[in-house]
């Protein structure tokens, strides 16, 4: 059996997890994250829900006084 180890994630990126595992029918989140990041073509983009906008993205990363 291989090695195991504990990643973190928050709690929104846990339930995508779970969902997609569902939806898969994967025995396990190992198999689910495995599944996802072998089918990827270039880049992981979309694999965690929908794209977010360039505004939404960029909203909180100024100071306030900018």
């Amino acid at each position: 059996m291989s090695e195991t180890t504990t990643i973190q994630v928050t709690e929104d990126v846990l339930e995508i997890l779970k969902q997609v595992r569902e939806e898969e029918g994967a025995p396990s989140y190992n198999a689910t994250l495995r599944k996802m990041l072998l089918s990827r073509k270039e880049s992981l983009a979309g694999c965690l829900g929908p794209k977010l906008s360039m505004k939404d993205i960029l909203k909180d990363l100024r100071d306030e006084e900018d």
